[in-house]
């Protein structure tokens, strides 16, 4: 299919939407970016981008811009019980040389994808909310403020509550997990290891690495509970609340829940993968589709994937269905895969009863003994995934470091 001129409205500013953009318009495709935002922004955040992710950026012409960021290459993952004892090694330097691995701050890849949306010739729209998308030859959106806009083609790009998503999947309603999650990021001390450290606890657990070149930690704690009332990550949280409820941890756990100042919380809802990914001039990517719980760290990989696979599922198709089509059959099974793996490790994480927790700590801590390299592989076809197959639509794409 030829997408020279083809008029594209991608609805969200994240990351599926803006690698999606800069991909389509490499292609030749018209795109415009609706954003309800006042601008391009994250909230401070960190997040993994693992070896899949990183092929996307390399083929978007995106990975010497992103390492200009100062992300830290996680050089292992350490798995350690409440009381900071090492349970299982996973050392990815050695068991998976050439993989980069990175930690990286969710602004720093947002700007690094708006900046190569721009550069391909993308058209940026800020405080635009859409309230409707309707499918169709030409599918016609709503604007909050009362405008309509027509495209040959409407990606939904807006996450968990996309506007699209329930019109060609409705009355699929999300279950809270009885999770909550809390995030914060705060100043490193010292030079800390090149590393993921996730502590294991009864119903809780903490995940931490260090960002932006060893300067910032980032934090999450998971707890569960049974009371929550809606999703979204911004809540503001007690971070005295959060100290209490990790107060049995060991010592390297609260001293750095010691220096947090500043935490939000939301709640996990475990969501279906969209049985329909696409509609007549209509198709979803990234969270809108299959929205995930981050017991994998897959969302941002996920989405990244999604944009390049629709990008030319587009072009190699003989129409816009076929394209369409092929698209979803292409992504549908990796995704409910990950998203299915995600859902597994959170109970994996939260063992409470002490023989089960011995015996699941034991197992893991024989595996890294005797098989280390295999506990790596386990996961090669997350991460040896490249949806590229080596392409690159555009070269690398240098920028300065802010």
């Amino acid at each position: 299919m030829d997408l020279n001129q083809l008029k594209v409205a991608v609805v969200g500013a994240g990351i599926g939407g803006l690698a999606l953009a800069r991909a389509l318009a490499l292609r030749g495709a018209s795109v415009t970016v609706l954003e309800q935002a006042p601008e391009i922004r994250e909230v401070g955040a960190g997040l993994q981008v693992s070896p899949n992710g990183v092929a996307v950026m390399r083929g978007l012409g995106l990975d010497q811009a992103l390492l200009a960021r100062r992300p830290v290459e996680a050089r292992a993952v350490s798995l350690r019980d409440v009381g900071g004892d090492e349970v299982l090694r996973l050392d990815l330097a050695r068991h998976a040389p050439g993989q980069s691995h990175l930690c990286v701050h969710r602004a720093d890849l947002i700007d690094v994808l708006a900046e190569g949306a721009r550069a391909a010739g993308v058209r940026l729209r800020l405080l635009h909310k859409v309230d409707a998308v309707t499918p169709g030859p030409r599918p016609e959106i709503v604007t909050c403020r009362g405008a309509r806009l027509r495209a040959d083609l409407v990606i939904g790009a807006d996450g968990l509550h996309s506007r699209l998503r329930p019109v060609l999947n409705p009355g699929a309603a999300p279950t809270f997990t009885r999770h909550v999650a809390w995030r914060a990021v705060l100043p490193e001390t010292g030079t800390p290891a090149a590393e993921v450290r996730l502590y294991m606890g009864p119903k809780r657990h903490i995940v931490t690495y260090p960002l932006r070149g060893g300067t910032l930690r980032n934090l999450v704690a998971v707890e569960e509970t049974p009371v929550w009332t809606e999703e979204g990550w911004s809540h503001a949280g007690d971070p005295e609340r959060l100290r209490a409820l990790f107060s049995d941890f060991g010592l390297d756990v609260r001293d750095l829940l010691a220096r947090v100042e500043t935490v939000h919380r939301w709640g996990l809802f475990r969501h279906p993968v969209a049985r329909r990914w696409h509609g007549e001039g209509t198709a979803l990517v990234g969270d809108a589709a299959h929205p995930t719980l981050p017991f994998m760290a897959q969302g941002a990989c996920l989405a990244l994937e999604d944009a390049w696979v629709l990008a030319e599922s587009l072009a190699e198709g003989t129409d816009m269905a076929s394209g369409l089509s092929a698209y979803q059959q292409a992504r549908q099974g990796r995704a409910s895969r990950i998203v299915a793996a995600a859902s597994r490790n959170a109970w994996k994480y939260h063992l409470s009863l002490p023989p089960l927790r011995r015996a699941g700590h034991m197992a893991l801590r024989l595996g890294g003994r005797f098989a280390p390299g295999a506990m790596v592989r386990q996961f090669d076809w997350i991460y040896r995934e490249d949806v590229t197959r080596g392409a690159r639509l555009a070269p690398s794409l240098p920028m300065v470091a802010e």
